[in-house]
């Protein structure tokens, strides 16, 4: 189940699309709590310096379809799990071959 849905479809001029995407691109280049206008209402996020993204490009039926998802976690990055850490390997550990 999903906590929050905002779903927007209407019809946009070329430049109205690329001021919505420059608006969400300098959110992106911003982070932190960004608010973005979406016609008649406002939409506030949070985003992280790590995003996962997916672009996926349809081509049938007569149209192209361009879906641009970017995905990240509702748990602020210092709240998760912090990442075990690989032990380092030491000088001596790296095999060599000796030659005869």
């Amino acid at each position: 189940m999903k906590d929050l849905t905002f779903e927007q479809k209407s019809s946009l001029s070329r430049l109205e699309a690329a001021d919505q995407l420059s608006a969400l691109a300098e959110a992106l280049r911003q982070g932190g709590d960004a608010e973005l206008e979406f016609g008649s209402g406002t939409l506030s996020l949070r985003i992280p310096e790590e995003l996962r993204t997916e672009i996926e490009v349809e081509v049938g039926d007569g149209q192209i379809e361009l879906e641009l998802e970017l995905k990240w976690p509702t748990v602020p990055a210092e709240a998760a799990v912090p990442r075990t850490k690989r032990p380092a390997r030491g000088k001596g550990s790296a095999s060599r071959s000796r030659a005869s």
